[in-house]
């Protein structure tokens, strides 16, 4: 299931997959995500769809906010 809303989206990384949700892991997911012509974010894009991975882009900015 794809997460639609911020919670759900942080469980999903923190309690499931077990990754430290921090300023800095943010950072680097955003640095590779906010390329539109990198590989991996074209695959993000053809997996989830345009919808979804605006709404992880924002996610992580938020993630960023929050540590702050």
């Amino acid at each position: 299931m794809i997460p639609q809303d911020f919670e759900s989206w942080r469980n999903c990384i923190v309690d499931k997959c077990r990754i430290p949700l921090t300023k800095a892991f943010a950072k680097k997911r955003l640095a590779v995500y906010t390329q539109t012509d990198h590989p991996e974010t074209i695959a993000f894009i053809r997996l989830y769809g345009n919808e979804h991975y605006r709404r992880v882009i924002s996610w992580f900015n938020r993630v960023i906010d929050i540590e702050n």
